[in-house]
């Protein structure tokens, strides 16, 4: 009895104690805390804001690289492992990230460009050749707009529409494809509101939208700059409503 009972206490504490954890940092790493934030069905570029800037990093150790997407701009820095396990990349003009890697989580220490920002590795599977952010990007439109909307108002009412994680989109009357604005010229040309590109074959042009919960709505885009001024884009009439099916 005490030989079975020392063989059980032995086996608990072997179970109990873990591995290293894993400071490989190669992958493509997502803020997952702003997809969340997205998901509650509010503001989309207020949830950007409170958990960026940074939304992708992609890193390659073997290379040495390591790549920032801020979902306008790309940024390329060199990586450099330090001895206690963390990492560092260098950017040009002499300004730095510091990484620490466990496992399937990577936390961005603050620093002179941002505040501590974490990320989670990505599985998505993406083809070959596919842009950097195309991983946040399709996590965050499948959780922003996945499922199914019926259009409550506008042209199509009644029917039924998809928003694709890879930017297609079904149901749209005079669109096949869409894409969120989450940073740079776009977001500056619509102030407080957030906007998307809708486009059929070739042709596209920038709408505002509202999302309050299970409900979207689409406004024209009504431009208040002049002819040689850059857009400043407000919200005309409302084309479309949409609620989650």
């Amino acid at each position: 009895m005490r030989i079975a009972l020392a063989l059980l206490l032995i086996t608990a504490f072997l179970g109990g104690c873990s591995s290293p954890a894993s400071k490989d940092p190669n992958g493509t790493w997502i803020n997952q805390a702003a997809i969340d934030a997205a998901s509650q069905g509010g503001n989309l570029r207020e949830a950007l804001l409170a958990y960026g800037p940074n939304l992708e990093w992609t890193i390659d150790a073997t290379r040495q690289t390591a790549k920032v997407s801020n979902g306008f701009e790309l940024d390329e820095g060199q990586l450099v492992g330090e001895p206690d396990g963390q990492w560092r990349v260098d950017f040009y003009g002499d300004y730095h990230e510091q990484l620490n890697v466990e496992n399937n989580l990577m936390r961005q220490a603050e620093s002179k460009t941002g505040p501590e920002q974490r990320f989670q590795r990505s599985t998505l599977k993406l083809p070959l050749g596919a842009p950097p952010g195309s991983s946040f990007e399709q996590a965050l439109y499948t959780a922003y707009l996945g499922g199914t909307w019926k259009i409550t108002k506008g042209p199509g009412v009644k029917g039924l529409v998809l928003f694709h994680p890879d930017g297609q989109v079904e149901g749209l009357p005079g669109a096949d494809r869409y894409a969120l604005c989450l940073a740079g010229d776009c977001a500056a040309m619509s102030g407080e509101n957030d906007s998307l590109w809708l486009q059929l074959g070739n042709k596209g042009n920038v709408w505002l939208f509202k999302r309050e919960g299970e409900r979207l709505e689409i406004f024209q885009a009504v431009n208040q700059a002049q002819v040689d001024e850059m857009p400043e884009y407000l919200p005309g009439v409302t084309t479309w409503v949409l609620e989650k099916n």
